[in-house]
């Protein structure tokens, strides 16, 4: 018979059992017997786990984010109830839209004071269902073994996705007889759909009679660990690949069959061929709006072949000929076997003028200009250049993302932490602490606007105390940036509550211990990006930015890709 233990530490087993290495967390009073049992796990004998004391619950779950989107592991967040616990949805709603692997474990108020408004009680549960995978109370110290196993297996498994714990303090002060439990099977929920041949068939059909065949290539190839898969299926038949802002490095950038980014301020060639291709075939993506424009028109030349591992992704946005309802690695190869071998050089050649009217009216102006400001662009190329490719790019929301995803490269895997769906301002910082645990041998590096800078900047202390090597780049622009440029394209240039008064943030950088260098002019930017890289520890590089730098190219909201602006002289 197995000695007793508290429901507390039975939590600690549990985790230990499930890999976990890394915690996010923060402390208060409904958790506090979890975290009494925690210490003896993040020291001596015992030690299984390194909690990271954040400073705000929001930024454990964006940690816990960045951990996860790095390392392909799970994320762990650890907070108390009421306002700790509801500081944590906007993480958990930023990863489920972004299909992140995130466990949000939550104090709670004993059982029997449920419902009597006890000081800080809030309905946990009903609050996540709507933004998580599965959202689960545990009521008794008996049920923390299946819970937590059951946990990480639906935020790990099919479609990643964040899972909600509520744990009331009755279950972490009762005894229980702890026994592991490994759960690998959920009735009706189906993680790997079975893949069907006949659909494997009918898209390899229409691949090989395609002339002029284009992939679309998501975050999914990722989370399948099919970036290999992807390759092989792209070569052997010649297809010219576009990539999501979250697919970015799903397929390296310097590949030949890249033909850039997807999307709204993606590359000039890919988007507007989007409306040339016959057949579209999107792979582990969920045709956001973001993507495709004006639905009404988007690629209605096209047939089009869905692959996913989500069913509800089907027909969802854009109506799909065929549909391949499996996980990637497995129905990527299954494809690819049945694939001619062919080359569709007349089709990919028919992008490179395109390419070339994009790098002459924009890339080259925004990457190298001859006078003026400091320019966005510029910034990220010279980091990107300085790093040599093996950097991972965290970036928060903003002009700051669009630019640094642009301009920044991707030659390997795991190389892009950044808020897709819910666009959430704020996520850089703490996301970047999370990707320096997942992924402690490669450099991080975060670009930041002023605005979303600010808006968990208490997470420089998080920063300071773990002398987490973040490298920040805040671009400085006095704006919030994306806000201005919509405003000036279609608010008639009423700039309304968009330009920021600004503290001074070597000042700030000095009060929490953290290098600062700011670059005011160009002659000076490559010594300290330079420098910034080569300091060991965290670093705040402060750029100066023209105040009207405009991301393009653009598609204005609602209208078609191919409706893609060069200039804003064209609106």
């Amino acid at each position: 018979m197995n000695e007793k233990t508290t429901g507390s530490e039975a939590l600690m087993l549990a985790l230990r059992d499930e890999g976990v290495k890394t915690i996010f967390g923060y402390p208060g009073g409904s958790i506090m017997p979890v975290y009494d049992a925690l210490y003896d796990y993040t020291r001596g004998e015992k030690k299984a786990f390194n909690h990271i004391l954040v400073r705000h619950e929001q930024a454990a779950t964006h940690a816990a984010e960045g951990y996860a989107r790095v390392s392909g592991e799970v994320g762990v967040a650890l907070v108390t109830s009421g306002p700790g616990a509801t500081n944590t949805l906007t993480g958990v709603a930023d990863a489920m839209l972004d299909s992140t692997p995130i466990v949000v474990i939550a104090g709670q108020v004993p059982i029997s004071a449920l419902g009597t408004d006890a000081f800080q009680e809030v309905d946990l549960v009903g609050l996540a269902q709507p933004i998580s995978k599965w959202s689960y109370q545990i009521r008794h110290a008996e049920d923390i073994a299946w819970a937590v196993s059951r946990a990480f297996y639906i935020a790990r498994s099919g479609r990643p996705g964040p899972v909600v714990l509520d744990f009331p303090k009755n279950a972490q002060t009762e005894q229980v007889e702890y026994k592991a439990q490994k759960v690998d099977f959920v009735r009706s929920y189906v993680a790997y759909p079975p893949l069907e041949h006949t659909a494997v068939v009918q898209a390899a059909e229409l691949i090989n009679q395609a002339k002029r065949p284009l992939a679309l290539v998501g975050q999914g190839v990722e989370l399948g660990n099919a970036q290999d898969e992807l390759i092989a299926f792209l070569e052997k038949a010649d297809i010219p690949a576009g990539r999501t802002m979250l697919g970015l490095s799903a397929l390296p950038s310097n590949h030949p069959l890249n033909v850039g980014m997807l999307g709204m301020h993606g590359n000039y060639a890919v988007n507007l061929k989007e409306q040339e291709c016959d057949v579209l075939i999107a792979i582990g993506m969920r045709f956001s709006d973001r993507v495709t424009g004006n639905l009404k028109t988007y690629a209605k030349q096209a047939k089009v072949i869905h692959l996913d591992i989500d069913k509800s992704e089907i027909d969802k946005n854009v109506k799909t000929d065929v549909a391949v309802v499996a996980n990637c690695k497995e129905s990527l190869p299954a494809i690819t076997a049945l694939l001619q071998k062919t080359t569709h050089s007349e089709w990919r050649q028919s992008f490179l003028p395109l390419d070339e009217e994009e790098r002459r009216r924009v890339i080259e102006p925004a990457i190298h200009p001859q006078s003026g400001p400091l320019l966005m662009g510029e910034v990220v190329n010279a980091v990107a250049e300085a790093t040599l490719g093996d950097a991972v790019l965290v970036t928060d929301v903003g002009q700051n993302q669009l630019f640094a995803t642009r301009y920044f490269s991707y030659p390997k895997k795991r190389s892009i932490c950044t808020s897709g769906g819910l666009g959430t301002m704020g996520y850089g910082m703490p996301a970047a602490i999370g990707a320096t645990f997942g992924a402690p041998l490669r450099t991080v590096v975060c670009f930041m606007g002023d605005g979303g800078f600010q808006m968990n900047i208490q997470e420089l202390g998080t920063i300071m105390e773990q002398q987490s090597p973040v490298k920040m780049i805040l671009l400085n622009n006095h704006y919030l940036g994306n806000v201005r440029q919509w405003q000036d394209m279609f608010w008639k240039r009423r700039k309304s509550f968009t330009k920021m008064l600004n503290p001074c943030y070597e000042a700030i950088a000095q009060g929490y211990g953290i290098s600062y260098e700011a670059v005011t002019d160009r002659s000076e930017l490559a010594a300290k990006v330079q420098k910034m890289l080569s300091t060991p520890g965290p670093f705040i590089l402060e750029c100066a930015i023209k105040e009207d730098d405009d991301v393009l190219p653009m598609t204005p909201p609602g209208m078609n890709v191919n409706d893609m602006m060069l200039s804003l002289n064209e609106n």
